[in-house]
């Protein structure tokens, strides 16, 4: 396989490329979109800095956790950055009037969302799972529990993309970083309010948003408040198969249907206050508070296709149904103090806490065609969590052009957990007792140094340790320890062909780590809700449960990027990666002797299964279109497309990639204003294809195609009102997946059925 940077030969010079760069990165992802046709979806497999140089000097300090970027663009500070980063500003953040971040995460470079098309989730960079994307809120890593959907665009100013880790922004990114850097301070008086109606399938879901700042002589202030009520249908179906290896036919299969209403509602207030000293001294609080609520209910069916039930592992009822309802409420309190000290220094200490509850209720009734109940379960859960952060940063800039940051961090938390489950009203997992209680502590320290060696070049070069010690303590006298420390040396590099040159290369050197997740360590097992434990169940219907021996996994990265800015906006890039990981950690199922179980029972658990490796190549293109072909129309151009490979090692191929990594993700979009009307359009295509990854020998899951068409229309009526249309997954396509396993003389397969639908959107923007 050759280099993927042989596209680029050194030997070309870049002047005569950048024509044939914008082409290339805009119609790529159309090219790619086009290779894939829609064929049938069907189962196969930076710190504080507000001194900016000029465009003309040495990238610098741009690469910190919160570049304020007075009077620049967002393609400006990412030009300025040493460390590579994408920034997105207001205006595309609030463009298709979504609901949720997740929703403006979707569009962007790189960036994927798991579940069905136009139903969310938390968002993955390079195509990589859960755990592999850190998520930043203004610079400061996210409470566990914490989930970016409770925030609304509204409340966000910027959103950056860093597609490699810093010292000071942390190591556990071996996908990225997404840093959310909320509402600033006083820039310009804000009073704006927003009321939205969703609808979906028929059904209505309001929401209003209101923000206002303003200042005093002492004081900046900002003020953020949001309300939403969700109200969503779905219908989902499930198949499970048990296939005869020899000749493929099928022996057994059963389909389950389910039909559920969820509503859920919720209120998000968050202030930020910011006091004016004198010598360069501020003092930032920001108080915020969510809380959601909902409640669901559920009807579903079995029905045997053909075959008989397994004796051993059959749920053995027709028909059914469940309710659930649940209460989430997160504070948090971030407290910052920054002081000038004199010749170039900055003091800057942090201190932050939250505290989080969530209560779960769920019940379930399965009955006969007759009506006669045959098992009832309950399944009643409370959790609690609280965290702290305290952190202290000195930075100094020297009169060498070097600028050096050095900073300590501490971040403990405790969680309580009490689970109560019961079938036919007697309690099950006894032995693991109803409460665990569980503690963590994190340590940090970490240094950097960012130097302009010449207005043509930039370099930064940091370490960072950390360390991390877990402890659980159930009942039942079980008291699982897990401890780990890893040192990150980083380096990125920035390089001018000439100090006037709007092109530049960049190339960083990195080491990041994922940790295991307090659910991976923690053995106190999760049973299966169909397969109860008075019996067995299946290979693809496993109960779960943790394993306290986990280590954390490692990953050497490298990656090399080209850029080209042009002059009136708008920029072509492709950047290269790659990441060497080590104890790989995946969920294994297997067959064990169980305790809460008299028979042999499927658990699955999070193992470390050897090395893997992971690389890609990433386009993106954004610019008017007049600035291409002259007398072209001003419609703006966004596209990007990225493509992935990766492989597991211990597993044998072909399809031995990381878990829930497609092989490529492209967007495209287009933005016109009207000059003789008031009137904005927009639309865009995201599309992931169908993939398939083998997680095991013998086992193998089959994620379907994604495909979503989002359109908006703004109408502006004065500077102080407007009015927004937008639809998304506009053509909407059932989500198929499938997972499969062989057990035996048999493979046994569960395929999923998704519907969505079309969710229409208004919004009357007001700025009082």
């Amino acid at each position: 396989m050759r280099p993927p940077w042989l596209i680029v030969r050194c030997s070309m010079r870049v002047s005569r490329i950048k024509a044939s760069l914008v082409l290339f990165a805009t119609l790529l992802p159309l090219h790619g979109l086009a290779q894939s046709g829609d064929a049938p979806n069907q189962p196969t497999a930076a710190s504080p800095n507000n001194e900016q140089k000029s465009p003309s000097a040495a990238p610098q300090q741009a690469n910190r956790v919160e570049v304020r970027g007075q009077g620049l663009s967002d393609d400006d500070q990412r030009r300025f950055s040493t460390a590579a980063k994408i920034v997105i500003g207001r205006e595309q953040i609030e463009q298709f009037g979504d609901s949720s971040v997740s929703e403006v995460l979707r569009r962007l470079p790189g960036i994927t969302l798991g579940g069905a098309p136009g139903r969310g989730g938390p968002p993955r960079m390079r195509g990589l799972g859960a755990g592999y994307t850190q998520i930043l809120i203004d610079g400061q890593r996210t409470p566990p529990g914490f989930s970016i959907d409770s925030l609304t665009p509204e409340q966000v100013e910027r959103i950056e993309i860093l597609r490699a880790p810093t010292a000071e922004t942390g190591a556990r990114a071996i996908g990225g970083t997404i840093n959310i850097i909320t509402r600033e301070g006083f820039v310009r008086r804000l009073n704006d309010l927003r009321l939205g109606m969703g609808l979906e399938n028929g059904r209505a879901s309001p929401g209003l948003s209101w923000t206002y700042n303003n200042s005093n002589d002492r004081w900046i202030y900002n003020l953020s408040l949001s309300s939403f009520f969700a109200n969503r249908e779905e219908r989902d179906a499930a198949e499970l198969r048990d296939v005869r290896l020899d000749d493929e036919q099928v022996i057994r299969a059963q389909r389950s249907e389910t039909y559920s209403v969820n509503q859920r509602y919720g209120l998000n207030l968050t202030a930020r206050l910011q006091q004016r000293g004198g010598m360069g001294e501020t003092f930032l609080l920001v108080p915020s508070i969510f809380h959601a609520q909902g409640d669901s209910k559920r009807a579903f069916s079995l029905s045997q296709l053909s075959g008989t039930p397994d004796p051993a592992a059959s749920p053995f009822y027709d028909l059914g149904q469940s309710a659930g309802s649940s209460d989430f409420t997160v504070g948090r309190l971030n407290a910052t103090l920054r002081r000038s000290l004199g010749q170039g220094t900055r003091l800057e200490l942090t201190g932050a806490s939250s505290a989080w509850v969530n209560r779960s209720e769920n019940s379930r009734q399965e009955f006969n065609r007759a009506g006669m109940l045959l098992r009832s379960a309950q399944d009643d859960s409370r959790i609690e969590e609280q965290s702290f952060t305290l952190s202290g940063k000195l930075s100094k800039v020297f009169d060498n052009d070097h600028s050096l940051v050095a900073g300590l961090e501490w971040a403990p938390s405790w969680r309580e957990e009490s689970k109560r489950q019961s079938q036919d009203g007697a309690l099950i997992l006894t032995e693991f007792g109803e409460n665990l209680k569980a503690s963590s502590q994190r340590v940090a320290a970490y240094a950097q140094d960012e130097w302009a060696i010449s207005p043509r070049w930039a370099a930064h070069a940091g370490m960072r340790w950390e360390g991390i010690r877990t402890r659980g303590e159930a009942a039942s006298g079980y008291a699982p320890e897990n401890q780990s420390s890893v040192w990150t040396p980083l380096f990125h590099t920035v390089w001018k062909p000439n100090e006037k040159a709007r092109d530049q290369i960049r190339l960083s050197l990195t080491r990041s780590y994922k940790s295991p997740t307090l659910s991976s360590l923690i053995a106190r097992p999760s049973v299966d809700s169909r397969y109860p434990v008075s019996g067995a169940n299946t290979v693809v219907n496993p109960d779960r449960a943790g394993n306290p021996e986990l280590r954390p996994e490692l990953a050497k990265g490298i990656d090399l990027a080209f850029e080209s800015y042009l002059r009136d906006g708008g920029s072509v890039s492709v950047n290269l990666f790659h990441r060497e990981i080590q104890d790989y950690m995946r969920n294994v199922t297997r067959l064990e002797t169980v305790s809460w179980s008299a028979f042999p029972r499927w658990v699955s658990r999070t193992q470390n299964v050897g090395d893997a490796f992971t690389q890609g190549i990433e386009f993106e293109a954004k610019f008017r279109l007049d600035q291409v072909w002259p007398g072209a129309p001003r419609t703006e151009i966004r596209s990007n497309l990225s493509r992935f490979n990766s492989e597991v090692k211990s597993v044998p191929g072909p399809d031995n990639r990381l878990d829930q990594q497609p092989r490529f993700t492209g967007n495209f979009g287009l933005d016109h204003r009207f000059r003789q009307a008031p009137l904005r359009l927009g639309g865009n295509l995201n599309y992931t294809p169908q993939f398939v990854t083998r997680t095991d020998d013998d086992a193998v899951l089959r994620s379907g195609l994604k495909r979503v068409w989002d359109a908006y229309a703004l109408w502006i009526f004065s500077p102080n009102a407007q009015l927004r249309l937008s639809g998304s997954n506009l053509h909407p396509i059932d989500f198929i997946s499938m997972r499969s396993q062989i057990v035996g003389p048999l493979r046994q397969e569960i395929s999923s059925f998704n519907q969505s639908y079309i969710n229409w959107r208004i919004q009357w923007e007001l700025k009082l």
